[in-house]
């Protein structure tokens, strides 16, 4: 697995990498070929953050940690993302498994409690075009997190959200 490094607010040492490294190595069992990731050292005030993203075919592994120790984030974020590849794995082999390999007429069937969320509430609301300030406005007047809006300078459907660093971020679709 080959591994980019970026430090926000400090400086990566060779031994955080070597750790970093000797941790991520666990998860290459479960890959066929070499892939990429990016991780990302930060801190802020006194929590030490990692931020881990595996781009794989179809799909993204993402983790992110925080703790007052570093080490101790890394390994949480190991622990993230296995789960994460386990889940992915399942979900795969769900699909696929087609049955063949296996004689299911005699096998009663399990009652499988379904533990996936699903959606509970539909929400609907008019949308009149708005710029992205006035957006910002109206997602601070309702106190939300993130705030779906027509833009009217282009005339798509836009989301507003906002980032933990206070910041604000804006997804616009391409067509």
């Amino acid at each position: 697995m080959k591994l980019n490094f970026t430090g926000k607010n400090m400086d990566i040492t060779e031994a955080l990498k070597d750790v970093t490294n000797k941790k991520m190595g666990k998860l290459e069992k479960y890959f066929q070929k070499d892939i990429e990731g990016d991780i990302v050292f930060s801190t802020e005030k006194n929590r030490q953050i990692i931020e881990v993203t595996i781009n794989l075919p179809g799909t993204i592994l993402r983790a992110e940690e925080s703790s007052d120790d570093m080490y101790a984030a890394i390994d949480k974020a190991v622990d993230v993302l296995e789960r994460q590849i386990r889940k992915h794995k399942t979900k795969l082999q769900r699909r696929y498994n087609n049955g063949e390999t296996i004689r299911f007429e005699n096998i009663m069937p399990l009652e499988e409690e379904d533990d996936r969320p699903k959606v509970v509430k539909i929400k609907r609301f008019d949308m009149k075009p708005m710029n992205v300030e006035e957006a910002i406005l109206q997602m601070e007047l309702l106190r939300h997190n993130f705030f779906v809006f027509m833009n009217a300078d282009s005339d798509d459907l836009n989301v507003l959200y906002k980032r933990k660093d206070g910041n604000y971020g804006l997804i616009e679709p391409e067509i």
